[in-house]
């Protein structure tokens, strides 16, 4: 499992909403719940704070948690899978603040799966990534 060491941010909009993704470091809940606390503030206009976590507990097996925060389509499980997938220990939060238009299930699914996937790239790329215009 590759340890998330540094924070990075991704923007997106689809549909006139926006997608403020963090993905950061978090070696035990209480990490998680001050980066939470963090979001929440910063983007206090979001409706929705939908996270996902990942990290080696004190026995060494996977401690995974994740809420949906509300929102539908499941999107705290998609970023979950996100994390899964490419084997990282940490945390990811996406905030949405709702534009006016209903996504469907599948449309929120899949734009928070775009903005989980937007910040695993920054975090690669090692910096921050360009908003990217919505469908």
């Amino acid at each position: 499992m590759t340890p998330v060491a540094r924070e990075a941010a991704h923007k997106s909009t689809v549909e006139r909403s926006r997608f403020h993704a963090l993905l950061f470091p978090a070696d035990d809940e209480a990490a998680l719940e001050a980066v939470l606390k963090r979001q929440r503030r910063e983007f206090h206009k979001a409706v929705h704070h939908c996270w996902a976590w990942r990290a080696p507990g004190p026995d060494g097996a996977i401690v995974e948690r994740a809420k949906d925060d509300g929102e539908v389509g499941h999107p705290g499980r998609v970023l979950l899978e996100l994390l899964r997938r490419h084997d990282l220990a940490g945390g990811i939060v996406v905030s949405r603040i709702f534009g006016g238009v209903k996504l469907g299930v599948g449309g929120v699914s899949r734009a928070f799966r775009e903005a989980g996937e937007g910040v695993i790239e920054a975090w690669r790329d090692g910096g921050e990534t360009a908003p990217r215009a919505g469908r």
